[in-house]
């Protein structure tokens, strides 16, 4: 287990309490699981993702991370159609844990309600959070 000061928090991201976070790139937002919470799950040896085309709503199921310890699952930061899945991860979960924000992002969706993303947790108020958890 990482140490709080060990953890990667990107400050351009928004997060949420169950430990997705969000990147706002315009059309698209990319969605994956903090640094925090694959270092909770252990080594991620599975990841089921939805499938393109699917719509979801704030707070809908996801995703499946399955690891070494215990089966987690992701939910939707904000609402949004699945625009693209990370096929990378169905052969190599394990960069879940490696590089949750760049190379272990899950799914990438155009949001049905922009106005979601502002009430999201900033990178302060998230390790205010974090803190608080450990």
């Amino acid at each position: 287990m990482k140490e709080f000061n060990e953890l990667i928090l990107p400050e351009d991201l928004r997060y949420t309490q169950n430990h997705e976070w969000v990147k706002d790139q315009g059309e698209t937002h990319k969605i994956g699981i903090t640094d925090f919470a694959q270092d909770q799950l252990g080594d991620v040896v599975f990841v089921e993702l939805p499938e393109v085309g699917t719509t979801l709503a704030q707070g809908e199921e996801f995703s499946t991370l399955e690891s070494v310890k215990a089966v987690a699952e992701a939910y939707m930061p904000i609402g949004g159609e699945v625009v693209q899945i990370n096929e990378e991860l169905l052969d190599k979960p394990e960069l879940v844990n490696n590089d949750p924000y760049a190379k272990g992002w899950l799914i990438d969706i155009k949001p049905i309600n922009p106005a979601e993303f502002d009430k999201l947790m900033e990178n302060a108020a998230y390790r205010n959070y974090i803190q608080g958890e450990e």
